[in-house]
C-alpha cells in the first residue's frame, strides 16, 4: 500500500471521510470514449478518481444524463462506483449548448432517485463542470450536505484566450459559473495557477479552494518497447512520429500543429521522407461544424502525405501511441491540466506544449520537454527541430519525462481528494440528512 493511500485511510478514520458521495456529471459520461464529442480529460479524470475512491472505501455514484433508449438506468463501472443514467430530454441530437434547458428534468431524476433511500444516503455532492454544479447547487440544500466542485475549465479563462475564429463562452455560463462557486462549500483546482484563477477571476475565498493535481493511470501508461508498438500501430520503425492526441476543436489547436509541420518541411525538406504526423481524436465542440477542417488544411499546406488521421483508440492503443512517438505537442490555448502532456510522459515521450493554463504543471520546461510561449506555428516548428536533431537530448527529456509524470499517479490524487472531502464535512455547518420543505 502506498504512502498516499496510507495517509488518506488515516486521515478518513480520524477526520470523517464520506461513505458515499454522489457524483455529477451532466454533459459527459465517463462510459464515452475520450478524444470525440464532449468526451476527454474530464471523462478519465471522473472514471480514475471514482475508481480509487472506492478503493479507499468510499463508494461513488455517478450522474450523467441518458444518450440512448437502450441504456441500462444503472451500470456497475468498477467495485464500488455505480453509474447512473437520467433522462433529461431527448437522448440524441442535443449539444452542450442545448443542456441549460434540460437541468430542470436531470435535477428532477437525481432528487428522485436519493427521495427512494433512507435520508443522509449521499455524505457530499461533487459536481463536474459549471452544469453539473448548478444541479450540486440544489442537491446540496435538499439534502443538507457539502458540495465540492471541479469547475475542468472556465468561461473567463477561455475568453480570455480564444483561438483564431473561435467562438467565446456565452455570458450564461459566466454567471452560472459564479453562482456555482457562490454555491460551492469547496472548490477543487487542478493547478494552483487555476485557483489563483477561481480566486482572481470568480471572486472565491482563498479558504474555500482546495488543489489537487490530476493523476495518470501508471500501469497503463507506462514506457515500453517503441519498435513494438510501431508496429502494432503499422508505423516504420525508422520514422520521425509527430503526435497529437485529443479532441479536434481550435481550443487544442491542432491547426497550429500542422501549420509548424509545413514550415518544419519548409526549413529542412530532407525530413518528409521520414516524418509521420499522428492526429489522433475526433471532432468536438466548435469543430463539429467542419470536421473536415484539418484534412483540408493539410492538403492545402502540401503536408497531407506526411499526416495521418486516426479516430480516437482504447487507453491501452493510445499508450502505444504515446510510446512510438518521438515527441507530443500540446499546442492548447488553454488547459486546465493537459491530461494528455503527462500521459505521454509517463510513457517515456518528451512533449513540447503550450506555455498556457495547466501545461506549465503538467510539464517541466527543459526537463521532460520544452514550453513554448504564444502559439506561433514558427516556433513549434523550432521546438520540434531541436528535438528531432538533437538524440542525446531527446533521450534525457524522455528519463525525465517518466520521473516527472510519476509524481501524478492517481492514488495519490485520490489520497489528496479524499482529504479534501474529510475536511470539507468537518468544516461545513451544512446540517446531515434530508431537509424538510427544502430548505
Amino acid at each position: 500500500m502506498s504512502h498516499h493511500v496510507q495517509r488518506a485511510i488515516t486521515w478518513g478514520a480520524r477526520r470523517g471521510a464520506p461513505r458515499r458521495i454522489a457524483t455529477l456529471s451532466v454533459h459527459t459520461s465517463p462510459l464515452h470514449q475520450p478524444g470525440t464529442g464532449d468526451a476527454g480529460g474530464m471523462n478519465v479524470y471522473i472514471v480514475e478518481l471514482s475508481k480509487r475512491l472506492a478503493a479507499l472505501g468510499i463508494e461513488v455514484e455517478i450522474f450523467t444524463r441518458a444518450t440512448g433508449s437502450d441504456l441500462p438506468p444503472v451500470v456497475e463501472m468498477a467495485p464500488g462506483v455505480l453509474v447512473r443514467h437520467v433522462t433529461a430530454g431527448p437522448y440524441e441530437g442535443l449539444s452542450k449548448e442545448d443542456l441549460p434547458a434540460q437541468l430542470c428534468a436531470f435535477t428532477s431524476g437525481v432528487l428522485r432517485t436519493e427521495a427512494m433511500r433512507d435520508p443522509g444516503h449521499y455524505d457530499l455532492v461533487h459536481s463536474h463542470y459549471w452544469l453539473s454544479g448548478q444541479v450540486g447547487w440544489l442537491a446540496k440544500e435538499r439534502w443538507g450536505v457539502p458540495l465540492v466542485h471541479t469547475m475542468h475549465t472556465m468561461a473567463k479563462v477561455k475568453n480570455a484566450s480564444l483561438a483564431g475564429g473561435d467562438a467565446p463562452e456565452p455570458r450564461a455560463r459566466v454567471i452560472g459559473e459564479s453562482q456555482v462557486v457562490e454555491a460551492a462549500d469547496r472548490l477543487v483546482a487542478n493547478t494552483v495557477e487555476e485557483a489563483d484563477q477561481l480566486i482572481d477571476l470568480y471572486a472565491a475565498e482563498p479558504d474555500q479552494v482546495a488543489v489537487v493535481n490530476p493523476g495518470v493511470d501508471l500501469e497503463t501508461f507506462c514506457p515500453g518497447d517503441m519498435a513494438a508498438a510501431r508496429r502494432r500501430l503499422d508505423v516504420p520503425e525508422d520514422a520521425t512520429v509527430i503526435l497529437f492526441a485529443g479532441r479536434i476543436q481550435p481550443l487544442k489547436a491542432p491547426d497550429v500543429l500542422l501549420y509548424a509541420i509545413a514550415h518544419l518541411l519548409q526549413a529542412d525538406p530532407a525530413l518528409r521522407h521520414s516524418l509521420v504526423v499522428a492526429v489522433v481524436g475526433g471532432p468536438s465542440g466548435n469543430g463539429m461544424a467542419a470536421p473536415e477542417h484539418l484534412h483540408k488544411l493539410a492538403a492545402t499546406l502540401g503536408i497531407h502525405d506526411v499526416v495521418r488521421f486516426q479516430r480516437p483508440v482504447r487507453q491501452d492503443v493510445l499508450a502505444d501511441w504515446y510510446r512510438a512517438a518521438t515527441v507530443a505537442v500540446v499546442p492548447s490555448y488553454n488547459e486546465s491540466f493537459g491530461l494528455v502532456a503527462i500521459e505521454a510522459q509517463a510513457c517515456g515521450t518528451p512533449v513540447v506544449a503550450a506555455a498556457v493554463g495547466g501545461l506549465p504543471t503538467a510539464v517541466r520546461d527543459g526537463v521532460s520537454g520544452t514550453l513554448v510561449r504564444g502559439h506561433n506555428p514558427v516556433d513549434y516548428g523550432l521546438a520540434l527541430r531541436d528535438l528531432i536533431r538533437a538524440p542525446r537530448l531527446r533521450e534525457d527529456y524522455a528519463e525525465g519525462a517518466v520521473r516527472h509524470a510519476a509524481s501524478f499517479g492517481w492514488a495519490a490524487a485520490a489520497a489528496s481528494m479524499a482529504e479534501v472531502y474529510a475536511d470539507t464535512l468537518a468544516r461545513s455547518a451544512a446540517p446531515r440528512g434530508r431537509v424538510v420543505g427544502g430548505q
